[in-house]
């Protein structure tokens, strides 16, 4: 893969890489490019062994501060059908690694969106979490109505895309929508701190575990169990389960391979 151009990438450390969204002239909001980039490089990370876990941040004054809408307004509705963002979304989506996001300042619109992909969300206690395309005659686009409803329930969720408005850090904290806050000067480290924690069990559980969960999004209680359970039963046929539980009855750390 190329450079990036819109983001920096720093090297794995503890089994952690970071990447930073870097388009500062325009408070890292998403534009095509930026999307693309974001994609093909988890994608390639997919493959990493080196790396266990993701962080993804911006400054201290936007993780995003949304969609390039300069962008935007180039496109008529044919354009916005076939917006190749669409299946860039997909592949960020469908990265399989923990991801953990690192907020501060503004993350609104696909800021907001791009937040919600990730697994769990630190914030700086100055951050602003919105959804505020209303304002602008449109609406969400990249999950804003579906994730955010499930993650600060319906309620919050009409007041914030309806209004525009956005809520603090305090206040998503309180709605589910992250699940620490920090000072600003810490957050990328505390993510980084929780990132290199996962990445230090077995690769293959902590993907199944992840699987796992983000299944009771999209079926019944049921179903998710059922899932849970043959999770559960496939990973006795790895070897890092034999290796975590013989280092727990030794009493020695384990040393998990990936297999």
């Amino acid at each position: 893969m190329s450079t990036p151009m819109n983001l920096k990438v720093s090297e794995p450390t503890k089994g952690v890489l970071t990447i930073t969204l870097h388009r500062p002239e325009a408070l890292n909001a998403l534009n095509t490019k930026l999307l693309e980039e974001l994609a093909d490089l988890l994608e390639e990370i997919q493959c990493n062994p080196e790396v266990g876990a993701v962080v993804i941040t911006g400054s201290s004054k936007a993780f995003a501060a949304g969609a390039d809408v300069r962008e935007m307004a180039t496109l008529d509705a044919v354009g916005v059908l076939r917006d190749p963002r669409v299946d860039h979304w997909k592949r960020i989506t469908s990265f399989k690694k923990p991801l953990i996001a690192a907020v501060n300042g503004f993350c609104l619109g696909g800021g907001c969106e791009l937040a919600m992909h990730a697994d769990i969300i630190i914030a700086g206690e100055e951050a602003k979490f919105g959804q505020p395309e209303i304002k602008l005659g449109i609406m969400p686009g990249a999950g804003g109505t579906q994730r955010l409803l499930r993650a600060v329930g319906k309620s919050m969720a009409m007041q914030m895309v309806l209004t525009g408005e956005p809520i603090s850090a305090e206040q998503a904290m309180g709605f589910g929508l992250i699940s620490e806050i920090t000072i600003p000067e810490t957050t990328v480290e505390r993510a980084q701190k929780i990132a290199q924690q996962i990445a230090r069990h077995a690769p293959i559980a902590v993907e199944m575990a992840k699987d796992s969960v983000l299944k009771a999004f999209d079926t019944d209680l049921a179903s998710g169990l059922l899932y849970e359970r043959k999770a559960f039963t496939l990973l006795a046929a790895t070897e890092d389960r034999n290796e975590g539980i013989n280092a727990f009855i030794e009493k020695r750390k384990p040393a998990f391979k990936g297999c």
